[in-house]
């Protein structure tokens, strides 16, 4: 058994360093073959696992079950966002599953704060050791939180962030300079004349992440001291008929609007009502790399998409935890993405 358990902690240290088993085995035996640099390489991961292979046999010894739950949004007709973080859950369990990892995914509807508050009822119900979460309404997550702490359960946040909840790690985006960015941008063919307009599209308007980016765009324009004049807009309602209402009034009001910005996935239900109403001169911004989004970015409806690589986040997450209940080790507090700027362009040779 030492020895299959040993193999499997050589194997841990070759996929962090990229190498095969036989080259960790002659650096652990100090033999002859491997570069200066590869060398140092693993023994930064061997120092920084403290010899995780013995670490990690005696967690195949022990037969123990490790228990993670990840709860994150049903992908919906609305937008197929959640696909990517999910591969990304499954890709980390196929990984670490040979040391007594199991990982089980739990659903909510991202429009039904019931559905988020039953999930995590039903979470905290088990018994999971670990928790990555998309914390997607505030006060149920601040209850949640306090919960985990109590029972001294580690939890990572994904893709959105709740600051001061002690969570182990935050994984996403940096919020406010994917809003600066977004607001760089949108001036690239933007008459200063022209009005911007902020719209956020969410059941829940006050959450974290809408705020930091309307924060980061709103300081793009104030940093170059630039008065431009913008328009803000909250839409509860996340159904296109709703949506469409909620604009054509305020384009009513607002005739020389230039530029929209979107602060998340649903920039295609906007796009859609710029081509509906043939307004498809005013520049317009968003989120995420989904299905919905490339159409209309392909037909220069939508002019760029701001993208941090969900699939990742979603790995990360695991992995995090990993760390954390298997590997014993230290995780980064904030964990930030890249990030990409997809075009008509470039499109076709991006991966989420």
């Amino acid at each position: 058994m030492k020895k299959e358990s040993t193999s499997q902690g050589v194997k841990e240290i070759a996929r962090r360093a990229n190498v095969s088993t036989a080259t960790v085995d002659r650096v652990l035996h100090n033999r002859t073959g491997v570069s200066e640099k590869t060398k140092k390489r693993i023994n930064e991961i061997i120092k920084e696992l403290d010899y995780q292979p013995n670490l990690l046999a005696s967690r195949l010894a022990s037969k123990k079950i490790i228990s993670i739950a990840a709860v994150i949004p049903n992908v919906s007709e609305e937008t197929n966002f959640w696909e990517a973080p999910l591969r990304g859950v499954k890709r980390a369990e196929a990984e670490i599953k040979q040391y007594g990892v199991h990982t089980q995914v739990f659903f909510f509807d991202l429009n039904d704060k019931d559905s988020f508050s039953n999930t995590i009822a039903e979470v905290l119900r088990g018994d999971f050791q670990g928790v990555l979460i998309s914390p997607s309404y505030i006060e149920e997550t601040k209850k949640f939180a306090a919960q985990c702490a109590e029972r001294k359960i580690p939890f990572v946040f994904l893709d959105s962030d709740i600051p001061d909840l002690h969570s182990l790690s935050y994984i996403g985006p940096h919020l406010f300079k994917s809003g600066y960015v977004g607001a760089k941008l949108l001036t690239y063919r933007l008459d200063r004349a022209k009005k911007i307009l902020i719209i956020n599209i969410s059941k829940e308007i006050d959450n974290f992440n809408y705020q930091k980016i309307e924060e980061g765009f709103r300081a793009y324009f104030a940093d170059r001291d630039q008065p431009m004049e913008i328009v803000r807009i909250d839409i509860r309602e996340t159904d296109y008929q709703s949506v469409a209402r909620h604009l054509t009034y305020v384009f009513h009001l607002n005739k020389d609007i230039g530029a929209a910005f979107v602060t998340n996935s649903r920039v295609h239900t906007v796009a859609s009502f710029l081509k509906n109403s043939h307004r498809t001169h005013v520049s317009l911004i968003g989120f995420d790399f989904v299905t919905e989004n490339v159409s209309y970015l392909e037909n220069n409806v939508i002019d760029f998409l701001i993208c941090h690589r969900p699939e990742e986040q979603g790995y990360r997450g695991i992995m995090a935890l990993y760390q954390k209940l298997v590997v014993n080790a230290p995780v980064s507090k904030l964990s930030y993405m890249p990030i990409d700027i997809v075009t008509k362009e470039n499109y076709e040779f991006y991966q989420n």
